[in-house]
């Protein structure tokens, strides 16, 4: 189970890492934390459409639920980068930016997990 977590922690990472940088050279580095957020609300979508497939359909090991949900997504995911973005936006004294951050990682991540669970109902069933 570990290994299994293990593995899929570095490929999320990895994931995630090119993701970000992607997002953040198409936002032309704009200083606020896009290609985070990004990372966040695209693995929160993903969480649900696997958890919601793995409790309707799909029925998969323990070890592969571990790979994917605490790996490679706990991985992919990015709430530790997106606490210290918050805190660098404050720290510079941007405190609306870091507001909006907040709302925006919180709400949109959390809207794209029951997006995901809602999208896994109508292709499954």
């Amino acid at each position: 189970m570990i290994i299994a977590v293990a593995l899929g922690g570095g490929l999320g990472a990895v994931g995630r890492y090119l993701l970000s940088g992607a997002v953040n050279q198409a936002t032309l580095d704009s200083g606020f934390p896009w290609g985070t957020l990004s990372a966040n609300v695209l693995g929160s979508f993903i969480m649900g459409a696997v958890v919601e497939s793995a409790s309707l359909v799909w029925q998969p090991s323990p070890e592969l639920r571990a790979f994917i949900t605490a790996g490679v997504l706990g991985g992919f995911t990015t709430f530790s980068s997106f606490s210290l973005d918050f805190a660098q936006l404050t720290e510079i004294g941007e405190l609306g930016a870091a507001m909006a951050y907040l709302l925006a990682s919180v709400s949109l991540s959390i809207l794209a997990l029951f997006l995901g669970f809602y999208v896994m109902r109508v292709v499954l069933y």
